[in-house]
């Protein structure tokens, strides 16, 4: 669902994640909510993962709030079938994923309890696997 209708290149190479913040400083400020959830850690989130997230903090609130996700899974990730010999090229596109990096911010949410937003972000951290999140709000 959460993957780009066309890209440059069908196939990309896997790559590695950065270890560092963005240079540009906007990863540790909140544009558009009150609320917001930041990764501790640098990893990938698949595209499964951000809309499963997303489902369960748009469940926690009963659609009485604003969420914006700011991820976007735009990496293809290829993989050849199970017991094909070696060669031929690169195998077919599996899924999408996002690249995140340390203190940037995943999710923003606005016009919800304090409490509310943080039992969200608790359940959003166990849909997003092994990638440590940290919940913040706008001070």
């Amino acid at each position: 669902m959460l993957y780009p209708k066309r890209t440059k290149f069908r196939k990309y190479r896997r790559g590695r994640c950065n270890k560092g913040c963005k240079e540009d400083g906007s990863t540790e400020l909140l544009c558009f909510g009150k609320y917001g959830i930041k990764s501790c850690e640098a990893g990938r989130i698949s595209y499964q993962a951000i809309e499963a997230a997303r489902r369960a903090i748009s469940r926690k609130f009963r659609r009485n709030s604003k969420i914006w996700v700011r991820v976007f899974a735009d990496i293809p990730i290829t993989s050849k079938p199970a017991e094909v010999r070696m060669g031929k090229g690169k195998g077919n596109t599996k899924g999408w994923i996002a690249r995140v990096l340390k203190g940037q911010i995943s999710f923003e949410m606005d016009c919800v309890s304090l409490s509310n937003a943080q039992q969200a972000a608790i359940l959003a951290a166990h849909k997003l696997g092994g990638l440590s999140i940290k919940f913040f709000k706008w001070s």
